[in-house]
């Protein structure tokens, strides 16, 4: 992995956490998703006339994409609803490289070598000891570590298809434009019919916000998209989870949760581990 392709995910890691924590931060989900998930389709929408279309190959994984991306927010809204911010969002990233791993070796013919290998397995094991390690003797939350670890698997599923697809549409910029128009209409639509002639008054009050996060997430995907049409899938998966640090130190800074000793010593394993990633790459 190249430093400028090296760069890339770690901005995006940066800016991922943040559209994360503005979603977390507004106390309606639906509020949140709705206005995230609505301004990436109106980003999409303005950049799609200036950038390629993406070619025809691409089109089924933009499709399957979509709806697997409509999944991952309806999990992640239950994710923050059920748990913390400093649990959910790094049990959800931290679980998903190691399938992705997996998948990306069976339909990407993309193995590992020795060190990519110990280093996705040692930023793994440390992703899972930032969400488990900030317990402090409170029983774990069963029901939010099933949507976590359901948001996790969506995340590997629509990485490899998304890593697939990007290269097959020949410009990551046309991929990321026509996937968050096609996929940022649904959750705004059940938003609507649910709300009715009440949309305007419930979105007002987080307009800015929620733009913001929607402007932070197109960004985010866009750095990890361009990523995977220049290095394998499962270090550049592993690597953007590094967001979990980020996101461990804003609910810690912002929403007041705890972050302890045991979570630095997992962080610090993320740490060796994409050090591992980046030496064999």
């Amino acid at each position: 992995m190249t430093p400028l392709v090296t760069a890339a995910v770690l901005l995006a890691a940066v800016t991922h956490a943040g559209w994360n924590a503005i979603a977390h931060n507004i106390t309606d989900k639906l509020v949140g998703f709705t206005l995230i998930a609505g301004g990436g389709m109106l980003i999409g929408l303005v950049l799609a006339p200036f950038v390629a279309f993406p070619a025809a190959g691409a089109w089924p994984y933009l499709l399957c994409s979509a709806v697997i991306h409509i999944a991952y927010y309806a999990l992640l809204m239950r994710s923050f609803r059920l748990g913390d911010f400093g649990q959910a969002y790094p049990l959800a990233r931290g679980s998903a490289p190691l399938v992705v791993t997996v998948l990306a070796a069976v339909f990407a013919h993309e193995v590992p070598g020795g060190w990519a290998a110990a280093g996705i397995a040692l930023s793994c094991a440390g992703l899972t000891g930032v969400a488990l390690w900030g317990l402090r003797g409170r029983k774990p939350n069963r029901a939010a570590i099933g949507a976590a670890l359901a948001t996790g698997l969506t995340i590997a599923a629509y990485t490899v298809v998304d890593g697939l697809g990007v290269r097959a549409a020949g410009s990551s910029l046309g991929y990321i434009a026509w996937l968050m128009a096609v996929q940022g209409a649904v959750i705004p639509a059940y938003a609507v019919t649910r709300w009715r002639g009440g949309t305007v008054a419930v979105l007002r009050p987080f307009v800015v916000l929620g733009l913001l996060g929607a402007a932070l997430s197109v960004a985010a995907y866009a750095l990890v998209l361009w990523a995977q049409t220049r290095a394998e899938l499962a270090p550049v998966a592993a690597l953007r989870e590094s967001s979990i640090i980020v996101g461990a130190a804003i609910g810690a800074l912002f929403f007041k949760e705890t972050f302890g000793a045991r979570r630095i010593v997992a962080a610090c394993l993320l740490v060796v581990g994409i050090g591992l990633m980046l030496h064999a790459g």
